[in-house]
């Protein structure tokens, strides 16, 4: 990894809503700066500026990520796009030279997480994927418990994730499977997929999902049942079809219990035997600002990264099998277990 302390040149791939907020820290860090916007139309990423970057020179705009990269040189990537882009896009930016910072999910696929592990151990490059909570103290304490079975050994894990996700992107990309890759399961349930395979780091071995559409083209709402390698049993309950939104998770051992907002760590119950613990021990240089924070840390070698092509396999292991199981109406185990 670099220690270098000069401003890192960055490009943004994909000027959609989510990257917005990506620009604007961008904008604000000392070691940053954005040297390339690329989107299909010089429209879209002129608005994107505007938007995101109002009263600054933009960058230079891009329709082709191969002359971005080959123009600037960049040093890393943001790259926020549809989901069964990702491979592609993170291979190319990775054969160019750039650490690559993936918006969920890694992938859309077991073997392409695999390709991307390899390219990642093949060029040297730091790859870290959006999610917030292995950046958050909470999470950090929580699989701290877990390694170090502070509260005995971790059996069981169940959450829920619930959203308007049907009718908020009725019109939208993420509604159609050949860039979405999958529904509600592969997009905002992704975070708390995460969440629970960050935390149990382990392979999974075997799945059960139901699955209903609601009529659309991708899954809307599905249960899942997991088992872990590891012999962690857990069920995830994901909504895209309720007004109300809402997340909770519970970590249950043998000797305790964490309940815990899986979706962005903003709370956090920790009980021993059956007795609450009034005051975990949670400080704040457990978490990171940001993942988008934490990869600049980890690009200048100031820190390890939280997630990584690791993480991406694990989850790619979950979802290939949620899809598999939704489609045969029986059980499916991951292809092969992770080599990353």
């Amino acid at each position: 990894m670099s220690t270098q302390t000069e401003k890192l040149r960055f490009v943004l791939l994909g000027c959609g809503g989510m990257m917005g907020g990506h620009a604007q820290r961008l904008a604000k860090h000392p070691e940053a700066e954005i040297v390339g916007l690329c989107d299909v139309s010089d429209e879209i990423i002129r608005k994107f500026a505007d938007r995101n970057l109002p009263g600054v020179t933009p960058p230079k705009f891009y329709t082709d990520a191969a002359a971005m990269y080959a123009e600037q040189k960049p040093d890393a990537v943001v790259i926020s796009t549809p989901h069964t882009q990702h491979y592609a896009q993170g291979a190319q930016a990775l054969e160019a030279g750039c650490h690559v910072y993936m918006e969920k999910p890694m992938v859309t696929s077991l073997e392409h997480a695999y390709a991307l592990a390899d390219k990642v151990r093949e060029t040297g490059k730091v790859l870290v994927i959006g999610y917030n909570t292995p950046c958050s103290a909470e999470f950090f304490y929580l699989r701290k418990l877990i390694r170090e079975s502070a509260l005995g050994k971790l059996e069981m894990v169940t959450g829920f994730l619930s959203q308007d996700w049907l009718r908020f992107t009725t019109g939208m990309w993420r509604q159609e499977p050949e860039l979405s890759g999958g529904g509600q399961a592969y997009d905002s349930g992704a975070h708390l997929y995460n969440s629970l395979c960050w935390s149990v780091e382990s392979d999974v071995e075997e799945v059960f999902a139901f699955v209903d559409n609601h009529g659309a083209k991708v899954d809307i709402n599905s249960v899942t049942s997991i088992r872990f390698s590891s012999g962690v049993l857990a069920n995830i309950t994901v909504s895209g079809n309720c007004p109300g939104g809402g997340s909770f998770m519970a970590f249950i051992f043998d000797e305790g219990r964490v309940e815990i907002d899986g979706w962005g760590a903003g709370w956090i119950k920790v009980y021993e035997g059956a007795g609450l613990l009034k005051y975990p021990p949670i400080t704040p240089d457990m978490g990171a600002p940001s993942p988008l924070h934490n990869f600049i840390d980890a690009i200048q070698g100031r820190a390890e990264p939280r997630t990584s092509p690791r993480n991406g396999i694990i989850q790619s292991q979950l979802m290939d099998a949620v899809y598999e199981s939704q489609r045969t109406g029986r059980p499916a185990r991951p292809e092969r277990l992770a080599r990353a």
